[in-house]
């Protein structure tokens, strides 16, 4: 195992009590709540349901995803990230949520058309009902890549009903945000979490 994954597999350890915290305070358990692995694809899975794996911290994980989609209420969906940006979904017609994990590699394959394709089949969801955030990431001049921009882009070309990008940069403030690039691979990682309000 090469020491950038032995630092981050340790990190994950470490974070761990603090993530299942934040989950039960969010509203869910250890039970109800699905993650995705995380390999920089376009890969999205349908939850609860969908087949898990045991990650590197011990906490089950969706594998070979970067989204997840559900329109169960109560069901807490995760991701994890540090640089890359959480793309939140919410379907105001039929009640279906969706969470994404979307850096460069996402972006590019546009994990965020896939997502919306997967609704629709799963669920009838249409791009024109659904309200999309994407949270903070990085951004230049600290990275060289635009991708925030792009997945803007992606938005308007899908003709969401609303998109927000929150527009903080991940590099800039390590007080409160960690940054994979910027501290070299040694850090935490933010968690981003969605569900829906079981009396829906």
């Amino acid at each position: 195992m090469a020491v950038e994954d032995a630092d981050r597999d340790e990190a994950m350890r470490r974070l761990r009590p603090h993530h299942e915290a934040a989950v039960a305070a969010f509203g869910g358990t250890s039970q109800t709540w699905w993650r995705a692995e995380q390999v920089h694809g376009i890969g999205v899975a349908v939850v609860p349901g969908a087949e898990t794996i045991l990650a590197p911290d011990g906490l089950p994980v969706v594998p070979g995803m970067d989204g997840l989609v559900t329109n169960t209420p109560g069901t807490v969906l995760a991701i994890y990230v540090a640089d890359c940006g959480a793309i939140w979904l919410a379907d105001q017609r039929t009640g279906a949520y969706g969470l994404l994990h979307s850096g460069k590699k996402g972006t590019e394959g546009n994990i965020f058309q896939t997502a919306l394709e997967v609704m629709a089949r799963e669920y009838g969801t249409r791009a024109e009902d659904v309200t999309a955030v994407l949270g903070p990431c990085i951004r230049p001049p600290h990275y060289e890549i635009a991708f925030a921009e792009e997945i803007g882009r992606q938005a308007e070309q899908a003709g969401l009903a609303s998109f927000t990008d929150c527009g903080e940069d991940t590099a800039v403030d390590l007080a409160r945000h960690y940054s994979y690039r910027i501290e070299m691979g040694k850090t935490g990682r933010m968690m981003a979490l969605l569900t829906r309000d079981l009396l829906r």
